[in-house]
């Protein structure tokens, strides 16, 4: 598919405005939908989720601050002060590091994997209601693939 190069340096057309405009809208209109549900059932924030889902996938072994923070796309200064949180809740382990002793590695806690599995029903009934009702599974494959364009590394 052709990418639109007409105009790479100059300003975005009136179509790039608008899908713009129309992006960042229907992202926050969804998150805050669905944070809005999940936080209502009593669960912590979606921040919370997608860390404890890293760290899950992450195995025993854990990861690095600066690992975790490339994978939920956190800012450092708010990661860090996130962690202290989990890590009040009992959700997350910071550990030493074995390769370098100044660091930590952050692991996940049966606590916090309890927290992952309980979530996640309410989770997706809400990512269901705010987007998948309202879209077809055309317009879904569609919408995926175009968001992948998106957010792939050049």
């Amino acid at each position: 598919m052709k990418m639109n190069t007409a105009n790479m340096r100059g300003a975005p057309s009136r179509a790039t405005v608008q899908t713009w405009a129309r992006l960042v809208k229907a992202s926050q209109t969804i998150i805050n939908g669905v944070e809005s549900e999940v936080q209502g059932a009593g669960f912590p924030p979606l921040d919370w989720y997608d860390i404890l889902l890293e760290l899950d996938r992450a195995g025993s072994g854990g990861l690095r601050p600066l690992q975790l923070q490339e994978k939920v796309g956190v800012a450092q200064y708010n990661l860090s002060r996130l962690m202290d949180r989990m890590a009040k809740a009992g959700m997350v382990d910071k550990g030493p590091c074995p390769d370098d002793r100044r660091g930590h590695v952050l692991s996940i806690t049966e606590t916090g994997r309890a927290i992952l599995r309980k979530m996640w029903p309410v989770y997706s009934a809400a990512i269901q209601r705010h987007l998948g009702v309202k879209l077809s599974e055309g317009d879904l494959q569609m919408l995926a693939l175009l968001l992948g364009r998106l957010t792939e590394q050049r």
